[in-house]
């Protein structure tokens, strides 16, 4: 099951029937919408395939300026990553266990810029 979180714009003359539209709809749940039109729908769906199905719907509304994936939440791959770890012997470094750990000892090598945590 995958679930995503979509923000959803319009402009604010047509809140009203943009989340309408989006509540009367089999493809999302609405949740919350502002004064200036931004509008916050989830998708379910089995696969990644149904999301961009749904959204590419979602897109097409009257009214709808934007509509874009701002989370995504695949149970299948997470379950696929957590059996990786289990199959490779669980490579866990202990000191993500280590509730004593210093976060200024972690050394963070994603960033271009090598910033880092002071």
């Amino acid at each position: 099951m995958n679930v995503s979180a979509i923000v959803v714009q319009t402009r604010p003359e047509y809140i009203e029937e943009v989340t309408k539209t989006l509540q009367e709809s089999d493809l999302c749940d609405f949740h919350f919408g502002d004064d200036l039109g931004r509008l916050i729908v989830t998708i379910e769906a089995e696969g990644t395939e149904g999301e961009i199905k749904a959204l590419s719907q979602i897109q097409k509304f009257p009214h709808v300026v934007t509509a874009d994936m701002q989370f995504a939440y695949s149970e299948d791959e997470l379950n696929e990553e957590r059996s990786k770890l289990e199959v490779e012997g669980g490579d866990i470094p202990s000191w993500l266990n280590d509730d004593e750990a210093n976060l200024k000892n972690i050394q963070y090598n994603g960033d271009i810029r090598k910033k880092q945590f002071d």
